[in-house]
């Protein structure tokens, strides 16, 4: 089984996006049983709380349900347990790392890494664009569902 967590800064718009359109990814290509897809927050600004309604309509509207998804924070332990930690911006990255103990087996990420434009998912939390996220996050699980395959 292939393990993925997907980790923003609260867990609540890009992460649990890219946790659900990734599952939605394998569940169309008939491949559901081969993943474990979770997501995690590196602040705790946000645990318990559900997805951000914004971001819950933008899954909604592609078909995707998130529905008794609530935020958590990064654990060391999720090292062990994930194949890959895939983080949204440079921050997460670096808390990633170091709430992890570092990146011995080189298992984070950034989401956009296996896209062909490589760089930052931007926070809608700010930026308020939903639709901008979305096609980051698709992109970027796209490509990761490749990297995967060609492994």
């Amino acid at each position: 089984m292939i393990k993925i967590l997907f980790v923003c800064h609260g867990n609540i718009c890009r992460s649990p996006m890219a946790e659900f359109v990734m599952k939605d990814l394998v569940r169309k290509a008939g491949r559901a049983e081969e993943f474990s897809i979770a997501s995690a927050a590196t602040s705790t600004e946000e645990i318990g709380n559900p997805v951000y309604p914004p971001a819950r309509r933008m899954l909604a509207a592609h078909g995707i349900d998130c529905t008794g998804k609530t935020a958590r924070q990064l654990r060391k332990a999720d090292y062990a347990q994930y194949d890959y930690l895939i983080g949204m911006d440079q921050a997460n990255f670096r808390n990633m790392q170091r709430m992890c103990g570092g990146d011995p087996d080189g298992k984070i990420y950034l989401l956009l890494d296996f896209t062909d434009r490589p760089g930052q998912v931007a926070d809608p939390w700010y930026t308020g664009d939903f639709q901008a996220t979305w096609e980051d996050v698709l992109e970027g699980c796209e490509g990761l569902l490749r990297h995967i395959d060609n492994q």
